[in-house]
This record gives C-alpha cells, structure tokens and sequence, in this order.
C-alpha cells in the first residue's frame, strides 16, 4: 500500500465514503471550533493572571457548549434600516466557504476504510492550493456585505478595512505559495506533502515561512490586525448590528478559517501529515492513523500561536498595518521568489544555502528599516516663542523626551 495519496486514488470512493469523509472533516472543524473557543480563554486568562471559565461543568469545560447554546437561544434581532436578504444572506457567505477550503487539505496518507484504499482527504485538485485561495477570497465577501447591509456607519467601515486588508495580505500570501510551487513542481496539496518527505520547506524557503505567518494573522482578522472590528473605534466592526445565531455564524468563520489557514501553513512547510523528527524515525509513524495525530498537533500549534499574539501585542494602528503589508511583506517576498528562483536554476539550491541567502534577505531588510528609522526620527523644529497675551502652545514632543 502506498503512504501517500497518488493522484490516481482520488475519485474512486463509494458514495457513503465521500459522504461519512465530508461529515467527518465537518465534524473536524466544529470541534476544534468548540476546543480553541475554550482552549483560547484558559490560555488568556493564565496570560493575564487570572482564571478563565471555572464554572460551567467540571472545570469549565462546558463553557463553549454553553455559550453556542446561548447565543441559539437570544432573540434575533434586525434592525429597521437594513437591507434584509443582504443582511441574512452576509452570515452565510462568511461561513460556507470556509469549511470549503477545507475539502484540499490532506489529514493522513492512504488508510483502508471497510475494505476500501483511501486517502485522509476529501479530495485534490491539480490547483489545489489556488482553489484555496480562491475559495478564502470569497468569504470576504461575508463581511463586506454585512457591513453594508447593515445600514449603519461602523460596520461600512469594518467592512470595507475588511476588503481592503484581506486584499492586502492575500497578495502576499499568494507570493509564499508561489516559491512552494517552484521547488515542489506541482500545485496540488498532496503533491507537496510527498515533495517534502526529506526536508520541510520551513528550513529552505523560512522567509516565506514567516510572510505566510504574518499574512494568515492579517487574513483571518485576529488580533494584533483585528482593524474590520476594532472595538474602541468602531463598537464592534461589521458584525455590530448581528445577533443570536447570525453573529455565532461570524465567529464560527473566524475560527474555522484560523484553523484552515494553520491547516495550509502545515501542509505548505511543516510537512503536512508527516511526523516531526526524531518521531519520523520510527518505523510506521508516516503510515496508518498515526499521522492524522501529527497534522493535528501542528495545526493546534498553529491556533497556540494564534491565542499568544492575542494576549501579548496590541491592536496596530491601521495605517501601520497596511504599511507592513504594501511596503514590507510584498516586496520581501517578490525579493525572495527571484532568489530562490534563481538558486533553484543554478543548482546550489540546498538548506545551507538558501538559510545564507534568508539571512542575507533579513540583513538588507533590516538595514533599510533602521535607514528609514533615522530618517523619520530628524529633529523637530523648535516651536515658534508664543505672541504676546496669547495662550502659550506646549511644545511638540520628541521621542527622546517620551523615551527620558
């Protein structure tokens, strides 16, 4: 039996394979939904010093349970001035096409099944890395239409932050795909799983690596880039005027889409469903069900990671934010993919030196931020001596004066 899923196996289910497979990725997705909501409150309050949920059930266990049936209980509010079938229909859009993108993402090589040789995937495209993006595009259209369905200022403005940083940072996410793509030869998920059997492209493509990182924050709109429902500057972004189970149907997409896109960063680098070294030198740990247990432990390490920038960093400003993207992930990685391209054509391409050439990356990038550092931080001009009889103006500050 082969360990991996060969394109020629995918097709061939019986109807209620493809159907208990769908059932079970669904499944999948809603109990790490109900696992991180939990897992996400203990962990910020141990950040924070303080307890989370202790009170429903043994530990406080219950408490994402709780909470869904809460929310399917409260009353369904809409608002006078919406525009109805838009304002339903925003939940839906946000909500379908992220368990969808889900449909690529390999969980485990060939296991049998009742008799039955398949693959731990639902199903594989030759482009199944761009249907993933395009799938994930499209959920922003959830969020964009709720804010303008909603018929109230602050949500137009999440929404259209929303539109306007997905589009952002789906640029260069697509550009980490792209460097993927010329060392794996192929677009196909399961295809780059196989092609990362001797190395991770973590250790060969890690600027890419840490743009993908930074890019699937921005696309899910988690904290510190969670601008489309800044609280303290737009009540609560694009799903102000939701409720009841339409507003659990945004969190229910939030999530899932965190645990698609750290599903993709896994498949992507991190060798999808293959066992971490030294586990990978044990004989059988890449067959069977095994490896479902390693996808799973770097998708959660992914959600950790997730839950960490939540508790630690504050919201940017969003003119920062966009900066970050348009002037600094993007032309990284268009920098990048010409180097690996072109160590990928002269054949020195290996994990010594596409880390020299990361480095090299990361010396030039840091030395054109400090540049630009200095530049910003000239001095001020001193203020003009106030008139006479007028109210004196306090001088502008400097950052040495904030830093003393």
């Amino acid at each position: 039996m082969k360990t991996y899923p060969d394109p020629a196996v995918f097709g061939h289910d019986p109807w209620w394979l493809i159907l208990g497979k769908a059932v079970a990725v669904f499944a999948f997705l809603l109990l790490t939904v109900l696992v991180a909501i939990l897992v996400e409150r203990k962990l910020l309050g141990r950040m924070q010093m303080r307890y989370g949920p202790n009170r429903v059930g043994p530990y406080g266990l219950l408490q994402s349970l709780i909470d869904g049936i809460k929310l399917a209980l409260k009353e369904g509010l809409t608002p006078a001035g919406v525009d109805k079938p838009i304002y339903l229909l925003a939940p839906i859009i946000a909500v379908i096409p992220a368990i969808m993108a889900f449909a690529v993402i390999p969980l485990g090589p060939v296991v049998s099944v009742f008799g039955h040789d398949t693959p731990l995937q639902l199903t594989d495209l030759p482009v199944a890395v761009l249907y993933v993006l395009a799938v994930t595009s499209i959920g922003v259209y959830g969020i964009v239409l709720a804010g303008w369905s909603s018929g109230s200022t602050y949500p137009l403005l999440g929404g259209l932050r929303s539109s306007a940083q997905v589009i952002s940072y789906e640029i260069a996410m697509a550009l980490c795909f792209a460097a993927v793509f010329v060392y794996s030869g192929t677009m196909s998920t399961s295809g780059i799983v196989d092609s990362q059997t001797n190395t991770w492209y973590v250790f060969l493509l890690l600027p890419s690596f840490a743009v993908y990182v930074t890019s699937m924050v921005g696309e899910t709109n988690r904290a510190p880039f969670d601008l489309p429902e800044a609280e303290g500057e737009l009540v609560g972004g694009f799903h102000t005027e939701y409720s009841s189970l339409k507003f659990a149907m945004f969190m229910l997409a939030e999530y899932v889409n965190m645990a698609t896109v750290s599903a993709l960063a896994s498949t992507l680098f991190l060798g999808g469903w293959r066992a971490p070294w030294p586990i990978s030198l044990i004989d059988g740990a890449n067959t069977g069900w095994w490896p479902l247990l390693w996808f799973t432990a770097k998708v959660w390490a992914f959600l950790f990671v997730f839950m960490w920038l939540r508790a630690t960093l504050p919201r940017l400003r969003y003119d920062q934010f966009m900066a970050i993207g348009w002037k600094l992930l993007i032309p990284v990685s268009l920098v990048w993919i010409l180097v690996v391209a072109i160590l990928r054509n002269s054949h020195i391409d290996g994990i010594v030196a596409n880390l020299i050439a990361a480095a090299l990356l990361l010396t030039v990038v840091v030395g054109l931020l400090n540049l630009r550092g200095k530049r910003i931080r000239r001095k001020v001009p001193p203020a003009p001596p106030p008139a006479t009889g007028s109210f004196p103006v306090p001088p502008i500050p400097t950052r040495e004066a904030a830093r003393a």
